[in-house]
């Protein structure tokens, strides 16, 4: 068996992060003659995780900790432990318990059957209906903004080969998003089915405005279909309001008493008013985040590594 490197973003999980890491340990010992190592992420956690992490990497010679200097995002924290790590084979999870560790077998499985990466698919999810809506809306944007399979899952929970995790890492601008960056290395991806926990402690860090957020960094980072679709809106509505003219026209032709329609000049100049600024907005948007980048504005900054 090769390397295994695990990679955990943590935030307010204080109480259970040394249950995930016991699990991760119970099972590797399954696997006998298997180095692993565990990557700790705290991204600013307002809570005692830094100091459970230092604990662990204290007890652990095979844990590293990573503490950044301000909350970063999921994300960002996957990309520094995806960039510390080693392992011919990566797996990413949750710090909640609610990514079954112990399951781990699964997804390496299916890597050792040949694919290059490899997500954890839920039949039921222990989530919010909230964070069920949520997921559902990104299941289904990442369909239409990045090409993903239909039949493909993606969730938090996966694993990648060596070369996957170092193509991933190249992206060193300031939005990182996961999903984007799997499905630009390789379309070679696997689901396993595995069950999904309830939460036992706490309540999720996602809120409406970071999933937003989150889409916002997929979408266009890594595709341009949002600038299509809001020419072809503007297309549309520039014929709509073409043909709407020549209506107001005939119909004044052919009955000269007809007065004009105050009501609807205004509802139309309002609706078309509202489209470019909408469009301007998206354009504004990416104008933006090219500008940030290229500021070099860091997906994140360490404060100390512990245990390297």
């Amino acid at each position: 068996m090769k390397k295994i490197s695990f990679v955990i973003p943590c935030y307010r999980s204080e109480k259970t992060l040394p249950g995930v890491v016991a699990e991760i340990e119970e099972k590797m010992k399954t696997y006998e003659g298997c180095e692993y190592d565990i990557f700790l992420v705290n991204d600013c956690s307002p809570d005692g995780t830094l100091e459970v992490i230092r604990k662990l990497c204290r007890e652990h010679e095979n844990i590293r900790g990573i503490d950044f200097a301000r909350n970063f995002g999921q994300h960002s924290a996957l990309m520094a432990g995806l960039r510390h790590s080693e392992g011919d084979y990566v797996v990413c999870l949750d710090d909640d318990g609610q990514t079954p560790a112990d399951e781990v077998d699964k997804l390496l499985g299916k890597l050792e059957e040949g694919y290059d990466a490899v997500y954890a698919k839920y039949d039921h999810k222990q989530h919010s209906l909230f964070r069920n809506f949520g997921s559902k809306l990104n299941e289904r944007m990442t369909r239409i903004m990045l090409g993903k399979p239909k039949e493909l899952y993606v969730s938090s929970y996966f694993a990648v080969k060596r070369f996957v995790a170092e193509d991933m890492v190249r992206y060193e601008n300031s939005y990182p998003y996961v999903i984007g960056l799997v499905l630009r290395s390789t379309r070679n991806i696997a689901n396993v089915s595995v069950n999904h926990r309830e939460r036992e402690v706490g309540t999720s860090g996602y809120t409406l405005k970071k999933l937003i957020s989150l889409w916002f960094n997929g979408f266009t980072a890594f595709s341009v279909k949002p600038l299509r679709i809001a020419t072809g809106i503007g297309a549309f509505s520039a014929v709509a309001g073409f043909f709407y003219g020549i209506y107001t026209i005939v119909k004044r032709l052919l009955n000269p008493d007809v007065p004009m329609g105050f009501s609807s000049t205004m509802a139309a100049i309002v609706f078309f008013g509202g489209m470019i600024m909408l469009m301007l907005g998206l354009i504004g948007e990416y104008i933006g985040r090219i500008y940030i980048s290229l500021n070099n504005s860091p997906q994140y900054v360490i404060r100390e590594k512990i245990n390297f």
